[in-house]
């Protein structure tokens, strides 16, 4: 094998990489060779390993799937330096029984990055400190077979203790995950409840139990993130409010995380904040360390007793 066509097979394998789905006609264009040459470097990449499919037919083409082991990849320079940071996160993150393993893949691929590439890793490195305790840690197995029956479309089946401790059996069909940077959040269409739930994983008791594939439902919105927000802010507990305050959005959002309250703009200079809590009397104190004016446009009479009831009492500390 020439070197051009070494060159030529990396530059193949690349493409097939990228895109789920190429027809023979595009791959011989990107490449610059004829359509029997890429037959010929598509059953190169077979003996060496690499399950090449072929959809025959005019508008048929190939496509890199799934083989019995894992051949290697090839990574872009970001794609390079993104896999090694998140290996490195993993080895310290929020995912039990892959500390582990994620030192070794990064070990493996931190050897072969070229200089320039190790010196963006290590600067990223050391500018990094992880900080313990951010969040409870999720069962590396729970959370592949949570993400896989989301691709898949498989049903799931787990016990789920509430927010006030009680466990119940669930049966839902799964969308997405989410992460918070502290807690994994998966968004699922309950089916006994017939709606839309946000689950914390690190509620779900073991490994949910997969079943038969579903025909997946419209989301529940477009922006997951906000949906999330909203059901992990205020939907679950008993105290809500909303507030108006004195600052934009952006600048809220800077201090401000989507598990503490969902923001809205009403303008550039005002935002509406809708919050909640579990227990009245920690509210006030919350918002005697905000830097901002607001206003309670939404909220119970027992809230707005507490806040006056609160402000009275600083009101003759100072006097």
């Amino acid at each position: 094998m020439t070197t051009g066509t070494s060159a030529r097979l990396l530059r193949l394998l690349s493409l097939l990489q990228a895109r789920r789905d190429w027809p023979g006609a595009d791959l011989a264009d990107r490449l610059q060779v004829d359509v029997r040459t890429v037959r010929r470097d598509v059953e190169r990449l077979r003996e060496l390993g690499y399950p090449v499919h072929a959809t025959p037919g005019v508008a048929g083409g190939y496509r890199l799937g799934a083989g019995a082991a894992l051949p290697p990849l090839l990574l872009d320079d970001d794609e390079a330096v993104a896999v090694a940071v998140g290996l490195r996160t993993a080895a310290n993150g929020t995912i039990s029984g892959i500390e582990e393993t994620s030192v070794r893949a990064l070990t493996k691929l931190e050897q072969v990055l070229p200089a320039r590439l190790r010196h963006r890793v290590a600067a990223l490195n050391t500018a990094m400190i992880p900080l313990g305790g951010a969040g409870p840690v999720i069962d590396a197995e729970t959370l592949t077979v949570i993400a896989s029956a989301c691709r898949d479309h498989h049903r799931l089946r787990f016990g789920y203790s509430g927010y006030n401790g009680e466990v119940s059996e669930r049966r839902v069909e799964p969308l997405r995950l989410v992460h918070t940077g502290r807690r994994w959040y998966l968004v699922a269409f309950d089916l006994d409840r017939d709606d839309w739930r946000t689950f914390r994983v690190d509620r779900i008791d073991g490994v949910p139990d997969t079943s038969f594939r579903f025909t997946p439902r419209e989301p529940p919105a477009e922006d997951l993130a906000a949906y999330v927000s909203r059901g992990i802010s205020s939907s679950p507990y008993p105290h809500q409010m909303v507030l108006r305050v004195d600052a934009p959005a952006e600048a809220l959002a800077e201090w401000m995380p989507p598990t503490v309250g969902t923001i809205e703009a009403i303008d550039e200079r005002t935002s509406r904040v809708r919050v909640g809590a579990a227990n009245l009397s920690t509210v006030p104190y919350y918002f005697a360390q905000w830097d901002v004016d607001f206003v309670v446009e939404e909220a119970s009479d027992e809230l707005k007793e507490r806040l006056r009831l609160v402000a009275d009492r600083f009101t003759r500390a100072i006097r």
